[in-house]
C-alpha cells in the first residue's frame, strides 16, 4: 500500500477530526455556496461541503493524490460539483471567488503545516469580501512538561553510542522541535494560550509568546509542550490538547531544554518563544526561577539545529557567486524546452542528447525530465 494513501487513511480514521469538520461545515457552508478546499488530499472536506449544499467546490492539491480525489468525487456522485485542481494553491487560478475557504493545514502546533501563508494568499485571491474561513482562529498553546522518554532521545548523543564520541550532534538535537505524544500527567502546570491568531487578518511576524507558569507539582522540567486550539465555526472547535478527551489523533510538539531541571510546586517557569512561520524557524528561551536558589536559563533555536555543512553556509553568504552544477544546467535545459509546442518525448530525447554524461539510459533521462515538468509546468495541449 502506498504510504501516502495510508497517511490519508489515518486522517479519515480519526473520527473526532472528521466529526468536528463535518459539524463545522454544516454550520458555515450554505446551500449554493462556492467553496475552496486548500491542500485537499482525498477531498474529504470538499465532499463534506458538497453534502452540506455547496454549489461548487474547488479542491486544490499539489500532490499526485489529486487525480485520485477526482475519482473519489465521481464515485460519490459529486463529480459535477467538486473540481480538482492539481497545483499548489499559490499557482492555482480560479474562475470565480469563493464564499468559504477551508483547510486542515494546522499541523501540530498551529503554524508549521503552512496554514498562515495559505490563508493569506487565499484571502487575497480566492475569497469574496465578507467570505468565511474554516478555521477562523488558531491558538498556539504551551506548557512546561516532563517527558523523560522524549528527552532521552535528545540525550542519546551524549552516551557514546558504539563507544564513540557523538558530542557534535548534541547541539543539533537540543535545538530541534520534535513531534511527540503528551499525556495529561506530563504537564507541570496549567497550559496557557501563547498567541491567538485571527486567520481573517495578517498574522504578525514573528509570532511572540511570553508566558510565566507556576509549577503545580514536583517533577523534572524537560522542555516545552505545544499544541493548538482551532475555532472551526461559531460553535465547533478542534484541538490536539493532551487534556481534551475529544482531541484529534494528532501529535503535539516538544521543544527540549539543554539539561533537565528538578522543579517543585510553586517554582516559576518563564517561556519566551519567537516563531517565524514562513521559514518554520522557532527560538525558545526558558528560565526556571525556583522558590529558593539561583535562576537557570536555557536558550535554543532551530537555526542551531539545522544540519548545514560549511559549503552550505558559504552558499548563503551574500558575497557568494553561485554557478549551476551539471544537473542544474540540465534542469535549465528542460525548462527552456518546455515551450508549449514540443511533446514530452522530444524534450526527453533532446535533454539526453545535450547531457549524455549525466544519464546512463533514455529511461533515466525521462525520469529526470518528469521530475521537472510535473513540478514546474502545465499541460498546454
Amino acid at each position: 500500500m502506498s504510504l501516502v494513501i495510508d497517511e490519508h487513511r489515518r486522517y479519515l480514521a480519526d473520527r473526532s477530526r472528521v466529526r468536528h469538520y463535518d459539524r463545522a461545515v454544516r454550520e458555515v457552508v450554505r446551500p449554493g455556496d462556492v467553496v475552496v478546499d486548500l491542500a485537499s488530499g482525498t477531498g474529504i472536506l470538499g465532499l463534506l461541503a458538497c453534502r452540506a449544499g455547496a454549489a461548487r467546490v474547488y479542491a486544490i492539491e499539489a500532490d499526485a493524490i489529486a487525480s485520485l480525489a477526482a475519482e473519489i468525487a465521481r464515485a460519490n456522485q459529486f463529480g459535477d460539483r467538486l473540481h480538482v485542481i492539481h497545483a499548489h494553491s499559490s499557482d492555482a487560478r480560479l474562475p470565480e471567488r469563493a464564499d468559504v475557504v477551508i483547510s486542515d493545514q494546522i499541523g501540530r502546533f498551529g503554524f508549521e503545516a503552512g496554514l498562515l501563508p495559505l490563508f493569506a494568499d487565499a484571502r487575497a485571491r480566492f475569497l469574496k469580501p465578507g467570505g468565511r474561513l474554516i478555521p477562523s482562529r488558531v491558538d498556539l498553546v504551551v506548557a512546561p512538561v516532563e517527558h523523560r522518554r522524549q528527552f532521552d532521545r535528545v540525550a542519546f548523543w551524549r552516551r557514546r553510542p558504539a563507544g564513540f564520541d557523538f558530542g557534535p550532534v548534541q547541539a543539533i538535537a537540543a535545538n530541534t522541535g520534535y513531534p511527540t505524544r503528551l499525556a495529561p500527567g506530563q504537564l507541570l502546570s496549567e497550559p496557557q494560550s501563547g498567541v491567538s491568531l485571527d486567520l481573517r487578518a495578517d498574522a504578525p511576524s514573528p509570532l511572540r509568546i511570553d508566558r510565566t507558569f507556576a509549577v503545580g507539582r514536583p517533577g523534572t522540567l524537560d522542555g516545552i509542550g505545544g499544541w493548538f486550539d482551532a475555532q472551526l465555526s461559531p460553535s465547533v472547535s478542534i484541538t490536539n490538547s493532551p487534556r481534551d478527551p475529544q482531541r484529534i489523533m494528532r501529535r503535539q510538539a516538544f521543544f527540549p531544554i539543554e539539561s533537565p531541571v528538578a522543579v517543585g510546586a510553586g517554582d516559576r517557569v518563564e517561556i519566551s518563544m519567537r516563531i517565524r512561520p514562513d521559514e518554520s524557524m522557532v527560538s525558545w528561551d526558558v528560565t526556571v526561577r525556583p522558590a529558593a536558589g539561583p535562576s537557570i536559563r536555557f536558550t535554543h533555536s532551530t537555526l542551531k539545529g539545522m544540519l548545514l555543512g560549511k559549503s552550505d553556509l558559504r552558499m548563503t553568504d551574500p558575497a557568494c557567486r553561485p554557478a549551476l552544477t551539471d544537473r542544474g544546467v540540465a534542469r535549465r535545459s528542460v525548462l527552456e524546452l518546455c515551450d508549449g509546442v514540443r511533446p514530452l518525448a522530444a524534450i526527453e530525447a533532446e535533454v539526453l542528447a545535450r547531457h549524455p554524461g549525466l544519464f546512463a539510459s533514455p529511461s533515466e533521462a525521462a525520469v529526470f525530465v518528469g521530475e521537472v515538468v510535473t513540478r514546474y509546468t502545465r499541460d498546454a495541449s
